[in-house]
């Protein structure tokens, strides 16, 4: 967190000298620097208007997914999926943020059965008995919002079934971990530990991500064990908790579309994700 000087303008917006605003609370922050935690920078700190802008947005995001889980079914093409979101999304004066992002070509995500994720919506059908991820990221009025959800389509098998409410279950116990002046990688230890419980594996190469002002910013969020403390979690970041638990081993692989990932030894995958903001009580899910 950059130090900043007592009559500067406090990093908050509000206008005010920072001794008049930020400086004490911050001065307790400094504080956990000395016992092994890595400090956020102010700018990762979003402020109660930015944070009621990403609100807004998580409206749009959670209509998508209702809606989705209302027309979903056997014999839906992935690019029906993007269409239905995509047009969801415009007519709601929102922005699709996955279309063109570095050259993604669709408006949606879709991942199924062994795809951990980044699916490309094409002419795929699906069929009874998948299961599948659909991951939003909407923009409105500049402010972004990240949520995605699990599917199943039909029947499914058991296995099929269990990793679904597993993985759901990871996200609630990661999202459950968050404290305000806790720290970062309890979260990992925490989903990573139910997932083993229940026989499955956690994605390393992906994480959550901080989001609000761009698709993609710091706080990266690991849902595996890792040793230390990590950054401290402050009132005012966002992020995303959102597990990707496969049924077999962890490791993945990229296909030649440069996107689509897929577990190594073909075994199923799934994924949930929330949008979260820490508060001073505790967190607050955005969408």
């Amino acid at each position: 967190m950059l130090r900043l000087g007592r009559n500067d303008l406090c990093w908050c917006g509000s206008g005010k000298k920072y001794k008049k605003c930020h400086m004490e609370k911050d001065m307790k922050i400094y504080e956990y620097e000395e016992q092994g935690y890595v400090i956020p920078h102010y700018k990762m700190l979003k402020t109660k208007e930015q944070i009621d802008g990403i609100r807004k947005s998580g409206v749009i995001t959670k209509g998508i997914l209702d809606m989705v889980g209302e027309k979903i079914k056997v014999g839906i093409t992935t690019d029906e999926i993007n269409s239905w979101v995509h047009e969801y999304t415009i007519s709601h004066g929102g922005i699709p943020a996955t279309l063109n992002y570095c050259g993604y070509p669709k408006s949606v995500c879709t991942s199924i059965n062994n795809v951990i994720c980044h699916g490309i919506p094409d002419d795929t059908v699906l069929k009874d008995g998948d299961i599948i991820n659909v991951d939003v990221t909407t923009i409105l009025d500049g402010y972004y919002s990240d949520a995605s959800r699990m599917y199943i389509i039909g029947e499914a098998s058991e296995e099929a079934k269990k990793l679904v409410r597993v993985t759901k279950e990871c996200m609630d116990i990661g999202i459950d971990t968050v404290k305000p002046y806790g720290g970062l990688y309890d979260i990992g230890r925490a989903v990573e530990k139910h997932a083993k419980a229940n026989g499955f594996s956690v994605v390393k190469d992906y994480g959550g991500h901080g989001v609000g002002l761009d698709i993609h910013e710091e706080p990266h969020v690991d849902h595996y064990a890792k040793h230390g403390k990590g950054m401290l979690l402050v009132p005012g970041m966002v992020f995303t908790i959102e597990p990707m638990i496969n049924a077999g081993d962890y490791h993945c692989v990229t296909l030649e579309d440069g996107w689509t990932t897929v577990t190594k030894d073909g075994s199923l995958s799934a994924q949930w994700e929330h949008t979260l903001v820490v508060t001073e009580n505790g967190t607050e899910i955005i969408v």
